[in-house]
């Protein structure tokens, strides 16, 4: 899996949210292993992933983007399977290509040092966050305020997210109406409820999904929802308030967080 020749450096490309990784060699590889072999089952025994991290690792990859990278397909003369999607694939160029340069221009550093400050620039490829949910979205509305603003982001078609925003933020981030950016929201700010049940709380996002699993330790509960596109959602709750909630693989639920738990980012 190396990307480096004798005698070169081998650098290591990777974005990380919550000391958890989201984009990295391993699960390139994953993806590619899904190219050839069709299977989450087979392609995460070929690279070394249990079941579950594979789900994980394409999970965490389909919200970084606009478009699913990865899907699954029931049924059919084939009986099923998954697929890597176009933007998968071009996911998986891209990268290549950048940790190809990013190669390159280790080795050059190694050799000839940092003449240029530009170069410097290349130190902070590797991005570090400090939230578990990190989803790529369209900025569709901004309603301007003296202090904060008003910002709506699709994430999915349908599928909305709403936070406050400072105007020296809006400035600083480059907010438009079109302009794509991150949304990260940490996994304990995630509430959830039962779907359709009447709620009178103030958080503003309410957005429906089915759980695809749940995790227990004794007191907390570890809980994925799927919402929709290829799009997950992390909760982290009490075991109590999951019981309250009814949660349970393939029940429907509405998760709730407050605009003010929402952070954005862009390039």
């Amino acid at each position: 899996m190396a990307r480096s020749s004798p005698g070169e450096i081998d650098s290591l490309l990777a974005w990380r949210a919550g000391g958890r990784l989201l984009i990295g060699r391993e699960r390139i590889a994953l993806l590619e292993s899904v190219v050839e072999h069709k299977s989450i089952t087979k392609a995460a025994e070929v690279t070394g992933f249990s079941y579950k991290t594979a789900w994980d690792a394409v999970n965490a990859i389909n919200n970084l983007l606009p478009r699913p990278a990865f899907i699954t397909r029931t049924g059919g003369s084939h009986g099923g399977g998954a697929e890597v999607t176009i933007e998968g694939r071009r996911l998986i160029a891209a990268f290549r290509r950048l940790e190809e340069k990013l190669g390159h221009i280790s080795t050059a550093i190694a050799e000839e040092g940092l003449e240029h400050e530009r170069d410097l620039l290349f130190l902070g490829i590797g991005l570090k966050l400090s939230l578990r949910n990190a989803l790529f979205c369209e900025v569709v509305k901004i309603t301007p305020a003296t202090i904060n603003n008003e910002v709506k982001l699709e994430v999915s078609p349908g599928v909305m997210i709403t936070t406050a925003v400072t105007n020296a933020s809006v400035k600083a981030l480059g907010l438009t109406i079109g302009r794509g950016c991150i949304a990260m929201v940490d996994a304990s700010s995630v509430m959830l409820a039962p779907r359709g049940e009447a709620l009178r709380i103030s958080a503003r996002n309410r957005i429906a999904g089915k759980i695809i699993s749940r995790i227990d330790d004794g007191a907390d509960s570890e809980v994925t929802i799927d919402i929709g596109e290829g799009k997950t959602l992390v909760a982290v709750i009490t075991s109590e308030g999951a019981d309250a909630a009814e949660v349970a693989a393939g029940a429907e639920v509405t998760a709730l967080f407050k605009t003010s738990h929402v952070i954005l980012a862009s390039d």
